[in-house]
């Protein structure tokens, strides 16, 4: 990623702390159960290594992020409405905090569940 400078030294963000921001922003959206593994093998690695960021690709390329997103959402929800509120919420607490355009904010549907309600 980019390394900005500034007249008290360099700035860096890592890829990590970016799938983080992401990852809160879409757990914490309407309709969002959680969030899933792109593939098995990607899932069986992150099982192991309890990665907090599991369902986030962060993709840097021309000054801007790309990120792909996996979730999971709440049966009985507009899949259209929750997608929108994610890729949303996501692009703008990220450019937010980091500072860095989001370029595009792919949202993948993995699954549907019903939610825990007690």
């Amino acid at each position: 990623m980019k390394n900005n400078k500034t007249k008290y030294g360099n700035i860096s963000i890592s890829f990590h702390a970016i799938a983080t921001i992401a990852y809160q922003s879409a757990i914490k959206s309407y309709g969002v159960v959680g969030l899933a593994n792109e593939n098995f093998t990607r899932g069986l690695t992150r099982f192991f290594s309890k990665e907090k960021q599991s369902g986030v690709i962060v993709g840097y390329e021309n000054d801007a992020l790309y990120l792909d997103l996996f979730i999971v959402v709440e049966y009985g929800t507009r899949i259209s409405t929750v997608t929108k509120s994610v890729a949303n919420n996501v692009k703008f607490n990220v450019e937010n905090i980091v500072g860095v355009p989001v370029n595009e904010v792919n949202v993948h549907v993995r699954g549907l569940r019903v939610s825990d309600t007690d």
